[in-house]
């Protein structure tokens, strides 16, 4: 996984041309951006969904809405600037495609990856409390989803943000998740198709995985001061307590159940692992038969 930021606002770019528009029904089928309401944790957008998909509202229009615009006229921007610093060039700009055994799963992609056959999106983002994890998370069903349809395992989150900043994120396709996504489109499309009143699935997506690369210092935080003393106060115990533990275990005779003495009492399980626990001590330490 890996993740680059650089500035909108210097070197040489490629020559920039038009996306190519899309003219499928997305009544027909379920889209990329359709798996994010049917994921989500909504139920207005979803029930609207709902009802578009049956034809019986007109979808939104996003005509007047900047944010959506401006993702828009940047889509081609940001994906000739993916392939000026990454090297890699997309192909398959805006196809549309269909998943090979469910034809009510589809999308109409953002792109290709020619060397590596990830697949491409696209995003604007407000720099306001942006962060990668947030990123993620938001386009995670998205990405799975258009994974599957595209039968690839990677993806790339090209993002331009309103701060002039360019992040990419490589995501992997998620078998557990995509497991519930196949699940809880069938379920809303079987809605669709029954007209019954679909429920919210409400699964968390898959935290991205960041690749560990900062050495950080801790020595303002209080709360690290405090376990790191525990840590190295209690290190020589722990291993004492590892050590006795050890020795108790051979000390324990084989054909014993169970063997106690000197307020510790040791068990062994059907399975032959011993375990042990406290015992309260009696006054003059009495045996027991």
């Amino acid at each position: 996984m890996t993740n680059n930021t650089n500035s909108v606002n210097g070197g040489a770019l490629p020559s920039i041309g038009p996306a190519s528009p899309t003219t499928r029904d997305r009544r027909h089928f379920i889209g990329g951006s359709d798996a994010r309401i049917i994921m989500g944790k909504d139920e207005k957008p979803l029930l609207r969904l709902w009802r578009e998909k049956r034809g019986e509202e007109a979808p939104l229009d996003l005509s007047d809405v900047l944010v959506v615009q401006l993702g828009v006229v940047t889509e081609s921007l940001n994906r000739r600037w993916y392939e000026f610093n990454s090297g890699n060039r997309v192909s398959e700009v805006q196809r549309h495609a269909v998943h090979r055994t469910m034809p009510w799963m589809a999308a109409t992609l953002g792109g290709l990856v020619k060397e590596t056959g990830a697949v491409f999106e696209a995003k604007f983002m407000l720099p306001w409390s942006f962060s990668e994890e947030a990123a993620a998370e938001k386009y995670m069903a998205q990405l799975q989803h258009n994974m599957l349809v595209a039968g690839t395992k990677k993806s790339i989150l090209s993002i331009i943000t309103g701060g002039g900043k360019w992040i990419e994120l490589s995501i992997e396709a998620d078998p557990i998740y995509q497991t519930i996504l196949i699940a809880a489109e069938k379920a809303f499309w079987r809605a669709v198709k029954t007209g019954e009143t679909p429920a919210l699935f409400d699964c968390e997506p898959p935290k991205r995985r960041i690749e560990a690369v900062r050495v950080v210092d801790m020595n303002a935080s209080n709360s690290w001061a405090e376990f790191a003393s525990l840590f190295c106060a209690t290190r020589q115990a722990h291993a004492d307590h590892e050590r006795a533990r050890s020795e108790l275990k051979a000390l324990m005779p084989e054909d014993a159940k169970e063997a106690r003495g000197h307020g510790i009492r040791a068990k062994r399980s059907k399975s032959g692992a011993i375990s042990f626990d406290l015992l309260a001590m009696e006054a003059g330490h009495a045996s027991f038969q």
